[in-house]
């Protein structure tokens, strides 16, 4: 059987456009002569449609456009993923056949931890096909229903499916491909069945889709994998030649935190799409990306997506002579093309030369447009307005964080007058520990290096100059400086980035507690200082822009802390 997996793009809520994207893409696998197409979760709809699915219309919209898919499947198999309403709305996948729709599966593991929240809108489905297609019998499954060794797969597989289909919407995070991979081949050997897994790709918000989408034999080998972070189309020959093993009519089975459920055996056999293959084909395996190419891939497409479905063109960049400013222009260069990208220098009496300097080398490197304001005219006029209520004080932040404000101000002037949108420049270690203006720096249309750190940035400033000339080498090895006031540096206000950075992911994405910390190597002092910092922080956070998820937990959806809060982690010590 030739199977093809359709990793496309869709847009959230864009149904007739996401209907033209599915039937453009059945004619892709119908030209390459494919006897079934599969088609990512919830792809009518988008991933995830979120309180869209509260809307009656919507969902009703939807299987309008499920309907106009189905017509366009004469001569071929089609898997898409919908939003079904049978009393209740269930997170679907329909098997379409020759202009008919053949059978529906409703997805039974519903995640609702991290980003996810899908038992806000659907319940679990009880129903599990199996379509015998020209005499392969076919399983299908939605995303999480592949993680649970006795879930639905199983129970296909026992009832005699040689080829589990397996579609879905599963968010990037680095590291997660491997496991992930692994997880889903384990699958197939334990099994003894094909497993064809099929990923959306694409930005959507603050989330990214990584693609990979992957075909294992019934021993858990690798058959074919599409491309990492790219639309493909995965053709794929497989042997589904093998012994049919035969189990009870029903398989009980206790969902992890959910209620006992019945899963009912409905079998039904379709004739073969018709015309078949002339010959085999040579299966394609994709070499996934890896590290800092990986990451710079999905935070270039995450912000890409995040302009295109919007229909913003040009963005607006304050470009420092930092290596933030400079690593989030080379992302927006690569995402929309230089001549969409503005970067703005805007000095204060602190800036220094160097630091011009570099900006524009980094604007001439990456051949985008500069504008130069001084802020030096509002600056004075703001110490002058303030002058009578700051007297007898000591100069410190106040002051220093008028200029950050200026340049916000300017910013995003220029983003309404001209209708660009501003990035904003604030890596996630300034974010965690607060090291950053609100209403100045932190604002902005979208946070490029929202969930990158500090130590993360310079590798992935390394992997972009590999590419061709970016990012200069001094930018890359001076100290930073927010450049507010004479002689300043980062490390005046923070730990060293190698020191900080380390602590960051073990209490944010670990959830580590201070004696840990301590425990695998930290200062306790830096553990104290740090632990405060983070938690004092979350007003500002909760105000900032969303940005590119790359990490297992990401500020936003994915770590939810209130704001008003006197958990002190770090015990009788005041925070």
């Amino acid at each position: 059987m030739r199977i093809a997996l359709a990793q496309v793009n869709p847009t959230v809520g864009d149904l007739a456009g996401n209907t033209r994207l599915v039937i453009d893409w059945i004619e892709r696998a119908r030209a390459a002569q494919a006897d079934i197409v599969c088609f990512p979760e919830l792809v009518i709809t988008g991933y995830p449609p979120e309180d869209l699915v509260l809307k009656p219309s919507f969902v009703r919209d939807n299987l309008a456009q499920l309907d106009v898919i189905r017509g366009a499947t004469k001569g071929i198999a089609a898997v898409v993923g919908f939003v079904d309403r049978e009393g209740d709305l269930f997170n679907a996948a329909a098997f379409l056949h020759d202009g008919e729709l053949k059978a529906v599966y409703h997805k039974v593991f519903l995640p609702n931890y991290g980003v996810f929240d899908e038992k806000r809108y659907f319940v679990p489905g009880h129903r599990c096909p199996i379509i015998e297609l020209d005499g392969v019998p076919i399983g299908l499954s939605v995303c999480e229903d592949c993680w649970f060794p006795s879930g639905p797969m199983a129970w296909q597989a026992e009832h005699g499916a040689r080829l589990l289909i397996n579609i879905n919407g599963s968010p990037y995070h680095y590291g997660k491909r491997a496991p992930r991979e692994e997880m889903v081949g384990g699958r197939a050997a334990d099994y003894g069945a094909i497993v064809a897994w099929v990923n959306t790709v694409g930005g959507q918000d603050e989330l990214v889709f990584d693609g990979n989408s992957v075909v294992f034999d019934a021993s858990g080998k690798v058959l074919a994998h599409a491309g990492s972070l790219v639309e493909d189309l995965l053709v794929c020959d497989v042997d589904t030649d093998r012994p049919i093993h035969h189990a009870p009519e029903k398989l009980r089975y206790e969902a992890e935190g959910a209620e006992r459920l019945e899963l009912q055996v409905e079998e039904l056999t379709v004739s073969g799409p018709g015309s078949k293959p002339t010959s085999k084909i040579e299966n394609r395996v994709a070499k996934p990306l890896e590290g800092a190419a990986e990451i710079y891939a999905a935070v270039v497409l995450g912000t890409q997506d995040y302009m295109r479905k919007q229909g913003f063109e040009k963005v607006v960049i304050g470009m420092s002579g930092g290596i933030d400013s400079a690593l989030a222009a080379a992302i927006a260069c690569d995402a929309l093309g230089p001549q969409n990208v503005i970067g703005v220098r805007m000095p204060s009496r602190h800036t220094s030369a160097e630091s011009l300097e570099d900006a524009a080398m980094v604007v001439e490197n990456l051949g985008m447009q500069l504008m130069d304001y001084s802020i030096e005219p509002p600056h004075r006029g703001f110490e002058e307005i303030l002058s009578p209520v700051f007297k007898g004080t000591k100069p410190g932040v106040a002051e220093e964080n008028i200029q950050p404000r200026i340049r916000s101000t300017i910013l995003h002037a220029l983003s309404n007058k001209f209708g660009y949108i501003v990035l904003s420049t604030g890596n996630k270690s300034e974010l965690a520990t607060g090291y950053g203006t609100l209403y100045g720096d932190i604002a902005g249309g979208y946070a490029v290096l929202k969930d990158i750190t500090k130590t993360t940035v310079y590798e992935l400033c390394h992997y972009r100059n590999s590419l061709g000339p970016a990012i200069p080498d001094r930018v890359m090895t001076k100290a930073p400086s927010a450049e507010l006031k004479p002689g300043q540096k980062d490390t005046d206000s923070l730990p060293p980035y190698e020191e900080l950075d380390p602590i960051l992911r073990g209490y944010i994405e670990d959830d580590l507690s201070p004696e840990e910390l301590v425990a695998a190597g930290h200062k306790p002092e830096t553990v104290a200082r740090v632990i405060q910092l983070v938690d004092r922080s979350e007003y500002k956070r909760r105000q900032a822009p969303p940005g590119v998820k790359i990490t297992p937990r990401a500020f936003g959806r994915d770590r939810r802390m209130p704001i008003v809060n006197r958990y002190n982690p770090n015990g009788g010590r005041p925070r």
